[in-house]
């Protein structure tokens, strides 16, 4: 008699109450996991909105006087600040490496959003223009600027390079940026 009484105490599926497959204990239905998802969703929405609210996406502007000091103390070729640049141009890179060849590097973002960078240095001309630009390089021609005569390439992956070399120096400005922003960063330097 006691395994009867076992029995009724623990029913099971040999009493006719069968659960479906979906109701069985420990088993997740589909609308389970929905949910548990919209449940994980809904804080990584958030952290994701207020990042873009405080501004998680813009570029940080930099201030570029340390480097162009240090390449004017440094003294291997004369430097050119950018001057007069319109509204809209934010410097977000900047670097001086010092030494027999120097180099001066700014980095901008220009108003259209595109980028464009000013190179300065005193490397010979042949030997920059292969490691700045690359192999791939198309001469456009020759672009006044101000009274200035700058060369004009096309270069790697729809960059375009404007170029002006004297003995003392090799400005370089170039980038993924609008035609007419690469000439007023030039005329900025000329």
């Amino acid at each position: 008699m006691q395994t009867e009484r076992v029995h009724e105490e623990n029913p099971g599926p040999d009493d006719g109450d069968e659960l479906e497959p979906d109701e069985r204990p420990g088993r997740r239905t589909m609308r389970d996991m929905v949910i548990s998802l919209v449940v994980l969703l809904i804080p990584v929405l958030l952290v994701v909105a207020v990042y873009r609210l405080k501004g998680g996406e813009d570029p940080v502007v930099i201030d570029p006087s340390a480097p162009i000091g240090q390449a004017q103390e440094g003294g291997a070729f004369p430097v050119s600040v950018p001057r007069g640049l319109a509204e809209g141009w934010r410097p977000i890179s900047a670097g001086y490496r010092g030494g027999a060849t120097a180099v001066l590097r700014i980095g901008y973002l220009t108003p259209s959003g595109g980028g464009a960078q000013l190179i300065e240095s005193n490397e010979p001309a042949e030997s920059l223009l292969r490691r700045e630009l690359g192999d791939q390089v198309r001469p456009t021609g020759t672009v006044d600027i101000d009274g200035r005569s700058w060369q004009s390439y096309d270069v790697r992956d729809g960059e375009r390079a404007l170029v002006q070399t004297d003995p003392a120096r090799t400005l370089i400005v170039i980038g993924r940026a609008q035609p007419d922003e690469l000439r007023e960063l030039a005329r900025a330097v000329n």
